[in-house]
């Protein structure tokens, strides 16, 4: 069997799409306006292709968003991911597909955010644990995950190791700017930093560590130091461009380190807030 894994990556996706399209690498390069020469050199690595013949290779074989994106990423090139409107028409099944997750989280807390931290669904649980923390008004008002945790008045008070944490929240946001170069990412950057409670040695103190999408976390509940899991679950495409295909959606969940805190009274009460659907 042909060991493909030393080949370059962009070569294996160009001769996977060529089979399907049972294109030659002479076919490929008339319909390109190129060489089969050039068609070669691409596919055993001795060219790197050009984002715009990426594009081209896209546009004659008439790949999708999700194939372009594993293309252009194997090119070496961010993909090119239009932002998807949560709200509409289109993706009510995934609302009340995120709706019924979220009610199946209860009580633990849980939010659904899209890639720049907007909340935009919450469950019970989490209005409930989060009103201990501020108050009703305030909370009303939270649409930001990432404004929430660097806020003074918001969940930011009572994190432990605060510092570490915004740390390494601004270095995978930073990540994402340079990946992406967007303005979106950058302004993102510049507003979080602008936060008092962000070190001047951030970049130092992210380096030294090694996030993950789920890590353990130690709030101060109630004058109590509890250590919580923070669980983030991807809710996107499959495949290697699961990162970066819109829309960027996760689910985050606190579960108790201590079993005997189930949140229980959350389900007892009578709570409203303008992102809790049920």
């Amino acid at each position: 069997m042909e060991n493909n894994s030393s080949k370059p990556v962009f070569g294996r996706f160009l001769k996977f799409w060529r089979g399907v399209h049972q294109l030659s690498q002479e076919d490929l390069a008339d319909r390109l306006n190129s060489s089969p020469r050039h068609i070669s050199r691409l596919e055993n690595g001795n060219s790197r292709p050009s984002e715009a013949i990426v594009l081209d290779i896209a546009r004659v074989m008439g790949l999708g968003r999700r194939d372009l994106t594993h293309l252009l990423i194997a090119a070496g090139y961010a993909p090119r991911e239009e932002r998807v409107d949560f709200n509409a028409p289109e993706l009510k099944w995934l609302r009340k597909a995120l709706m019924m997750n979220l009610r199946a989280l209860d009580p633990f807390p849980a939010s659904v955010v899209d890639s720049s931290a907007n909340i935009l669904m919450v469950n019970r649980g989490w209005v409930s644990f989060y009103s201990r923390i501020v108050s009703e008004e305030a909370l009303a008002s939270v649409t930001n995950f990432y404004d929430f945790i660097f806020s003074n008045s918001g969940a930011g008070n009572i994190l432990s190791d605060w510092p570490d944490t915004l740390s390494a929240i601004l270095m995978s946001i930073q990540q994402t700017a340079l990946f992406s170069g967007t303005d979106v990412a950058n302004d993102t950057i510049a507003r979080l930093q602008a936060y008092p409670s962000v070190p001047s040695d951030w970049p130092q103190r992210a380096a030294r560590t090694e996030p993950m999408a789920s890590f353990r976390v130690q709030l101060d509940i109630d004058g109590e130091l509890k250590r919580f899991f923070s669980v983030g679950t991807m809710v996107g495409a499959l495949g290697p461009s699961a990162f970066a295909s819109e829309p960027q959606l996760s689910i985050i969940t606190m579960y108790p380190e201590d079993e005997a805190d189930t949140f229980g009274d959350a389900l007892d009460q009578t709570l409203a807030h303008p992102l809790l659907f049920y």
